[in-house]
Formats: C-alpha cells, sequence, structure tokens
C-alpha cells in the first residue's frame, strides 16, 4: 500500500498551487507562477520520497488558467523540459501520482458551457500527465457530477458524454462516490456501461452507502481496475468532530484508522488520506502501518 495525500505540504515553505488574478494576467505573470509551482512540486516530490509517502495528488492550478482562453502559453512546450524532469523523478522514486478537478468541472452538467468547459479542463489535466510522461496509472479522479431531480437521466448523460471523450481523457479518468447524490453501486452502474475504473471513497461510503456490506462492495470495485489502470485507488478520511457531517478530519484518528485497516484486510489498494494536516497524517499512518505489519 502507497499512502499519500493531496496538493499542499503544510511543512514545506512554497506552494505547487499559486495563481493570481485573471484581470491581472500577463505571459510573464503566467510563466513565473508556474516555474514556482513547478519548483515547489519538485521540492515536495523530495520530501514525500525521503519519508516513504509514495503517493500524491497534484494540485489542477500547477497551470493557472491552462483551459481558459486568456492563456495562449505553449506551456507544455514552454515547460517541457521541467515536466519531463518531473516525471523522470516520479518514475524513479515509484510515486504515485493523481489529479481532482475542482467541483465546478461536471460532465454530465445540463449547461451546455459547464459541459465544454469541463471537457477542456479534462484535457488540461490529462496534458499535465502526459507531459510527464506518466503511464495510464496516473489517474485524473472525477465526481459524477449533479442529480438535477433525474439521477437516472443524469447517469445516462455521464455515459453518454464519457464515452465521447478523447481516448487519451477515458484511459485517464476514474470516477468516485461521493457523500450525498452517487453511491458506490451508482459508480458500477456507469462502469458496466463505460469500462471506467471506481475509485473507492470510504469516508463518502459512510454517509451515503444504500445499505451495501462493505467487503461486497469493495470485491466489485477491485473488478472494475484492470493491469493497466495499477493498484485501485481508494481515498479515505474522517468526520471531523463537532462539524457539519461530510466534512474532512484535521488529525488521522489512530483509532479509527486501525479499524478501516481492519475491515479492509486483504485488498490491495494506494491510499490517499483527505485529512486536513496533510504529510503529517501520512506520516503517522506509514508509522501505523511499520509498527503494526
Amino acid at each position: 500500500m502507497k499512502i499519500g495525500y493531496p496538493c499542499i505540504n503544510r511543512t514545506l515553505d512554497c506552494t505547487c498551487s499559486g495563481t493570481f488574478r485573471l484581470d491581472s494576467y500577463s505571459d510573464a505573470r503566467l510563466i513565473h507562477k508556474i516555474e514556482q509551482n513547478l519548483a515547489c512540486l519538485q521540492r515536495i516530490l523530495e520530501f514525500n520520497v525521503e519519508r516513504g509517502i509514495l503517493f500524491f495528488r497534484i494540485s489542477s492550478d500547477l497551470i493557472p488558467f491552462a483551459s481558459h482562453d486568456v492563456n495562449q502559453l505553449d506551456w507544455k512546450e514552454y515547460f517541457a523540459d521541467g515536466l519531463v524532469g518531473i516525471g523522470n523523478f516520479v518514475k524513479q522514486g515509484d510515486i504515485r501520482i493523481s489529479m481532482h478537478p475542482d467541483q465546478f468541472i461536471v460532465l454530465n452538467s445540463k449547461r451546455e458551457d459547464v459541459y465544454r468547459r469541463s471537457v477542456r479542463e479534462l484535457e488540461y489535466h490529462g496534458d499535465v500527465l502526459d507531459s510527464m510522461g506518466l503511464d495510464g496509472t496516473a489517474k485524473v479522479q472525477l465526481h459524477v457530477g449533479g442529480v438535477y431531480g433525474e439521477k437516472e437521466r443524469s447517469k445516462d448523460r455521464f455515459v453518454e458524454r464519457y464515452l465521447k471523450l478523447e481516448p487519451g481523457i477515458r484511459e485517464r479518468l476514474v470516477i468516485e462516490n461521493d457523500d450525498r447524490s452517487y453511491t458506490v453501486r451508482d459508480c458500477l452502474d456507469i462502469h458496466g456501461r463505460t469500462g471506467v475504473p471506481v475509485l473507492f471513497d470510504y469516508f463518502h461510503h459512510t454517509l451515503n452507502h444504500g445499505g451495501e456490506e462493505l467487503r461486497d462492495i469493495l470485491e466489485e470495485v477491485t473488478g472494475t481496475w484492470k493491469k493497466k489502470d495499477g493498484v485501485p485507488m481508494w481515498d479515505y478520511s474522517s468526520q471531523m468532530p463537532g462539524e457539519r457531517k461530510g466534512r474532512h478530519g484535521e488529525h488521522l484518528g489512530i483509532h479509527d484508522f486501525r479499524e478501516f485497516l481492519k475491515k479492509t484486510k486483504g485488498f490491495d489498494f494506494d491510499l490517499m488520506l483527505e485529512i486536513k494536516d496533510k504529510e503529517k497524517s501520512a506520516l503517522a499512518a506509514l508509522d501505523l502501518l511499520s509498527r503494526e505489519s
């Protein structure tokens, strides 16, 4: 099992998701910001490898305004050496990489402009991973989207649009269950019609499980991943005490995490910890695994 965390390292004094306001856009400012983001990403990956953290989610803001019409810079060519260099480090370090577009990327939206913008954004995410030279085990994860008062039709719309995506994007994409609208069973139904792998979000499943038994559903989820997709990716978090239902925890709860490991024993997966303190929880999880293995 590879343990990871998303996007931000709270120990280091840099960010790989720096951006700026659209009304102050210039190519020079964009180039400077991308240079900073790539340099920080390299530092984060080095930090992680030194400590055995071998799973990382790259921020969608790595290349600001990448899918926006204002950006006419050929960033793939301009930063080719830097992107390849990071990709080589990832491969040499045996690091698993993923990306996760934000909540405004809705492939099954009823609004045509949102749909078109979502496709462009998915293409951008694929371009980042392709430019790094990463294989099909580096995934872009996405929620199914909105329900719009008609879940089955909304699922159909997702299927129709997924099948229209370029093959390179389809090979990167995975879908995950969410905490309110689409259960793992809904995602498995979509997989059955598209072949898209299902990323299992444990916390979301505890909140929106549809009555499914955990180990039974995990057997089915595991079967959606082919050899070319790599080891299945899962997300893990727990409830923030005293906060609204569904808010991710600030720290790794060791007792809850130990119980999660017991419940899922025997399954092979790489685990992304969606916990607020990022690398600290990843290190705590690795420590627990090393002591109890």
